[in-house]
């Protein structure tokens, strides 16, 4: 299951990252494993996805919310 399959006001948990790059390094900065986050809104279209996530709100598009594994 990845970040993208979370419904809105569901909450979960980051399990792991598969992402590689500058892509990595930036959603490491804020997805580390065993991080939870509710999932606040989704744009109309589902491009980005806005998490609540340590206390910040974060949205990420869906190319990336498809790199993260979670439970």
């Amino acid at each position: 299951k990845t970040l993208g399959d979370v419904k809105v006001g569901e909450s979960s948990t980051i399990v792991k990252l598969h992402g590689e790059g500058a892509l990595a390094v930036t959603l490491w900065t804020w997805l580390i494993k065993g991080t939870s986050f509710k999932v606040v809104k989704v744009a109309p279209l589902g491009d980005p996805v806005e998490i609540n996530v340590r206390g910040y709100e974060l949205s990420i598009r869906k190319e990336e919310a498809a790199v993260v594994e979670v439970q």
